[in-house]
C-alpha cells in the first residue's frame, strides 16, 4: 500500500543513526536505497521497507511504521525463520498481532516519534483492528499479543523490550 499523501512520518524524518542502533541491538543492519530505486526484499513494494536475512532495507520515504514492522517481524520469528529469510517475513495471527505491539513498543526508541505517533501512522496506512484504532487495541485489546511477547522473551513483564531476538 502506498503511503503517499497520508500524511505518515518517513525515515527522511526522523535520526537514522538512533533508528540503526536501535536495529543494531536485535543484529539488524540498516541498508538505505537511492531515491527512486527499488526497495530489495519490499513484500508491499513501493515505499515500504524490505527484509533479506539480517538486513532492512529503507529509503528517505519509507515511512517509519514500516520500518518497525519489518524489524519487529525479524525480532518475533524464530530463529529457524530467521536463517531463510526472504521478503516474506510469514507468521501466524498471533505472530502478526505480536509484531504489531512490539513495533509500538519501539517507537518510543525513536526520538521524535513515539506510541502515539505511530498508533496515527498505523491508522492512516491502513492497519485494521477490533476496536477501530491501533491505540484502543494496544491499550484495551492485546493482551495475547503482549503475553506471546513476554513468553517469548521479547518483553519483561513491565512491558520494556528485553532487545533480545525469539
Amino acid at each position: 500500500m502506498s503511503t503517499a499523501g497520508a500524511g505518515v512520518r518517513s525515515f527522511a524524518e526522523v535520526d537514522p543513526v538512533s533508528l540503526a542502533t536501535l536495529l543494531a541491538r536485535y543484529g539488524l543492519q540498516l541498508e538505505r536505497v537511492a531515491f527512486g530505486e527499488p526497495i530489495p526484499g519490499s513484500y508491499w513494494g513501493d515505499s515500504e521497507a524490505g527484509l533479506l536475512g539480517d538486513r532492512l532495507y529503507v529509503r528517505a520515504d519509507t515511512p517509519v511504521h514500516s520500518v518497525l514492522h519489518e524489524a519487529c517481524h525479524y525480532v518475533c520469528m524464530t530463529a529457524e525463520r530467521r536463517v531463510g529469510l526472504d521478503t516474506d517475513a510469514g507468521g501466524d495471527f498471533n505472530e502478526e498481532n505480536a509484531v504489531c505491539y512490539l513495533q509500538i513498543v519501539l517507537a518510543d526508541h525513536v526520538p521524535g516519534f513515539g506510541r502515539d505517533r505511530m498508533c496515527r501512522d498505523m491508522d492512516a496506512w491502513g492497519y485494521t483492528f477490533r476496536l477501530g484504532n491501533s491505540h484502543a487495541w494496544f491499550t484495551e485489546d492485546a493482551t495475547e499479543a503482549r503475553g506471546s511477547l513476554v513468553d517469548w522473551g521479547l518483553l519483561e513483564p513491565d512491558g520494556r523490550p528485553t532487545f533480545r531476538c525469539r
